[in-house]
């Protein structure tokens, strides 16, 4: 009885205190001693450590899909777009990397919440069989223990490009 009892109140003590903790981190607008904000920021800005001159390799520009202008009006990156159309192809497939590797990794690298991992291509027949269209769909909306993914901007059609990026991966 005494067992039970310990362990009770060493639960309660530990759940009010998760209580506290998730509290103290909530998102509220409130400041709680807006006098001092001023002070902290300068604190903060005169211990920062300097900031880096970064060298980055130069990149290729990115082919951005424009709209079609009459041929009178053309441009010369209407003539990009036009003359590379292996590019759009090349920019669906980063699309749907990109979201994989931003969302999706977390669950499809390890078989999270019976999620089928990343390039197993047995653990992917069944699922591709029921067509790209009913993956993006629970994708997007959700399904048994996955979440939905559309949220925060992101589209059905880069869900879609994520599906066929990891369909491509199992294939």
């Amino acid at each position: 009885m005494r067992k039970t009892a310990l362990s009770t109140a060493l639960w309660t003590t530990l759940m009010i205190s998760l209580g506290f903790s998730l509290s103290a981190c909530s998102n509220s607008e409130e400041v709680k001693a807006p006098e001092r904000v001023e002070a902290a920021a300068e604190i903060a800005r005169a211990n920062a450590p300097e900031a880096e001159d970064m060298q980055f390799a130069e990149t290729e520009p990115m082919v951005v899909a424009t709209t079609e202008t009459p041929e009178a009006e053309a441009t010369d990156t209407d003539m990009v777009v036009a003359e590379a159309p292996a590019a759009t192809e090349d920019l669906a497939v980063n699309v749907g990397a990109e979201l994989y590797n931003k969302q999706c990794m977390a669950c499809h690298a390890n078989g999270l919440l019976n999620a089928p991992k990343y390039g197993d291509a047995a653990a992917w027949v069944p699922r591709i069989e029921k067509g790209v269209d009913t993956l993006t769909s629970h994708s997007a909306n959700g399904f048994n223990q996955m979440p939905a993914q559309a949220y925060n901007g992101v589209t059905e059609d880069q869900i879609r490009q994520a599906v066929e990026y990891m369909i491509a991966a199992a294939s």
